[in-house]
């Protein structure tokens, strides 16, 4: 069998796939997914804990947050409109790059990091005014290890997502080989539905 006969034989492969290797998610997709697993265990231990003080709170739920907080629940949710369209801009450079539409991705990878890093310097000037420290009482100690727990989240996302716009405006990306996008949108997606269980958790119940 010729070397051009054998390279059209393992294109055109039809038998079970290759050992430790799935034929519908690549591994790099599969670690990711693996890794947003231990992220969501690690959110779950805090929103253990803020859920305890809540309970042991004498007052329980019926005053949350205790007498004399006051959380800024309409800037909060204006920052949550934000985030979700960056969601939605991040699904549009994705899409872009899959059907070959390079200034589709950058667009979509621009609005993504802006929105983002509004989000991030909007929820900064939050802890500056909103007129208590993490060492205050229970509740404060709660409420910046969540909020600075997404907070952190979000920062580690604008970094990847510094480093594919770079990548796309380098033209590093084709419709076949987009893992630079597709890894940071799927990370950037998990710390957007991590925010609305965050807002809805903290701000709203």
């Amino acid at each position: 069998m010729s070397a051009h006969a054998a390279a059209g034989h393992e294109h055109h492969h039809h038998g079970p796939p290759v050992p430790h290797k799935s034929s519908r998610v690549s591994a790099e997709v599969l670690g990711m997914f693996l890794f947003i697993g231990s992220e969501v265990m690690l959110f779950g231990a805090f929103f253990t804990m803020y859920f305890f003080v809540r309970v042991v709170n004498p007052e329980g739920f019926a005053t949350w947050p205790p007498e004399g907080f006051h959380l800024p629940v309409f800037v909060a949710g204006v920052n949550t409109a934000i985030l979700l369209t960056s969601s939605l801009t991040m699904h549009w450079a994705l899409t872009a790059i899959k059907r070959g539409n390079r200034a589709g991705l950058q667009a979509g990878l621009v609005l993504t990091l802006a929105m983002g890093t509004t989000f991030l310097v909007t929820q900064i000037l939050e802890y500056a005014r909103i007129g208590f420290a993490m060492g205050d009482t229970a509740f404060a100690s709660v409420f910046y290890g969540l909020t600075g727990l997404h907070g952190a989240h979000v920062f580690v996302g604008l970094l990847l997502l510094t480093v594919a716009t770079v990548r796309a405006f380098r033209g590093h990306y084709t419709p076949e080989h987009h893992h630079g996008v597709e890894l940071p949108g799927i990370y950037w997606h998990f710390v957007d539905v991590m925010w609305i269980v965050v807002y809805a958790t903290v701000y709203l119940l």
